[in-house]
């Protein structure tokens, strides 16, 4: 790095939030997508937006490029460190400033974890309604800037619907603020949802409002056995129609998962195997509670949309059932090669995916087969590439080719919820035409001239 840009971010920041060459910590020098780690040239720790906003300023004058890391946790690599790089960490920016029950609304600092936002919100009365299994770690900035969606998207959306407003600094350090509140507000162009899912490319997210919800009442959770992803469709529509609160979760294992999960990481089976789908459902019943439920589903069983379920009737039940859909995190465990995806396809070309994912096989590296679950509801489905025989070396760039071809091939996304990094970056022309990544250009040349946000992610 430039020594006029060192001594300028020190005497900025002090020793204390300030690190260069061998003193980064360790922490700094990978993200969760798995990649050797790096040591940037230096990491800078601002803890309020000014802060944040002069280290910008000094990096684009000196052209010094800048990552942005949150909790760490995204897959795609796109937190992930080079040695050229200043890490620009939010860590030390945290915390929840208000909430406002008159508005329902929360404001809260970029690093503060998706956990004490879900936990204030809850003192308050309320909830926010995104959540991940990475919570306690994940960051509401993260979370803006990736767009995270998670286990609630039928219900309550992507992190984008959740927000209405932001506090952001730009590349050559000015700070634009809308901190809205308002469900309805046009004066002119909603310029925060254009940093809503930008992956720090355009400016860095300071400051969230994000909108609160009523908590809802008398959750009841099943696991239900369904032949095909076809019928898992229409006992979704049929399901919206007849609970009277709608859903709250719908969440899908296909028979490899499920059958991993009961016979080599050792769960307890609630239903016997033999169909091809299992669904983890939860809808809030109000005073209807068990027993309206239940019909519910004694209906579409006798439908035949359903051929077992299994409802749990405590919080110790409810947790075998989600152990289920989380085994997910176990499979390092029994496998010798793990290579995870997320992709979206559209619901009504859902049964060919699946269908064409699994004939793929063949192409896979040899002894590579696919594990299928995921956000169904949502269109957003998961995949597993995974090799029985530990030790056993994988070929994650072919195993990419395979999965995003066949993404391309029923006109999916090849990225739901995690973003596109560096990881996903080759792909993207997959899912976004010509013109759409022109434009893209255009917005980041605009916004970061220099090019010095996150440089080589997304675009």
């Amino acid at each position: 790095m430039n020594t006029d840009l060192i001594d300028a971010l020190r005497a900025r920041l002090g020793p204390a939030r300030f690190f260069v060459g061998g003193d980064v910590p360790e922490r700094f020098m990978a993200d969760a997508a798995r990649q050797a780690p790096v040591r940037p040239a230096a990491v800078a720790l601002p803890d309020n937006t000014e802060d944040v906003a002069a280290v910008l300023a000094l990096c684009n004058q000196h052209r010094q490029p800048v990552v942005t890391q949150g909790g760490r946790t995204g897959l795609c690599a796109g937190a992930h460190p080079r040695s050229e790089e200043l890490v620009l960490s939010l860590e030390k920016l945290c915390g929840v400033e208000e909430i406002d029950l008159d508005s329902g609304t929360l404001t809260a600092l970029a690093g503060t974890t998706l956990q004490t936002v879900q936990q204030a919100a809850e003192e308050a009365g309320l909830m926010y309604g995104v959540d991940l299994g990475a919570r306690g770690s994940c960051t509401i900035g993260g979370n803006v800037a990736t767009n995270a969606g998670g286990n609630q998207v039928i219900r309550y959306g992507m992190t984008r619907r959740s927000v209405l407003g932001l506090e952001v600094a730009l590349a050559d350090g000015r700070i634009v603020r809308s901190m809205n509140k308002m469900l309805k507000n046009n004066a002119g162009y909603d310029w925060t949802q254009l940093f809503v899912g930008s992956e720090g490319t355009l400016g860095v997210v300071t400051r969230v409002v994000v909108q609160l919800q009523a908590r809802p009442r008398q959750v009841q959770t099943a696991l239900l056995a369904v032949p095909d992803t076809q019928r898992a469709l229409t006992l979704l529509r049929a399901l919206e129609k007849e609970l009277p609160a709608g859903l709250l979760v719908f969440e899908a294992l296909w028979r490899e998962m499920y059958e991993t999960a009961t016979q080599r990481i050792g769960l307890t089976a609630p239903v016997a195997p033999g169909q091809d789908v299992y669904l983890l459902v939860e809808a809030p019943m109000g005073d209807g509670g068990r027993e309206a439920f239940d019909t519910v589903l004694g209906a579409m069983h006798e439908r035949g949309l359903l051929v077992d379920a299994a409802v749990a009737e405590s919080g110790a039940q409810r947790a075998r059932l989600w152990a289920l859909r989380e085994s997910v995190y176990e499979y390092e465990k029994v496998f010798g090669f793990v290579h995870g995806y997320d992709i979206s396809v559209p619901l009504n070309r859902m049964a060919e995916a699946v269908a064409l994912l699994r004939a793929s096989t063949p192409q896979l590296p040899e002894g590579v087969s696919l594990a299928i679950f995921g956000h169904l509801a949502d269109s957003n489905i998961h995949l597993l590439a995974v090799a029985d025989r530990p030790g056993q070396p994988g070929d994650p760039d072919r195993c990419d080719e395979v999965v995003y071809r066949c993404t391309h091939a029923v006109g999916g996304s090849i990225s739901a919820e995690h973003g596109i990094g560096t990881l996903k970056k080759p792909y993207l022309h997959l899912s976004r035409s010509g013109p759409e990544l022109g434009l893209m250009t255009q917005m980041k040349q605009l916004l970061d001239p220099n090019g010095i946000l996150n440089p080589g992610r997304v675009v």
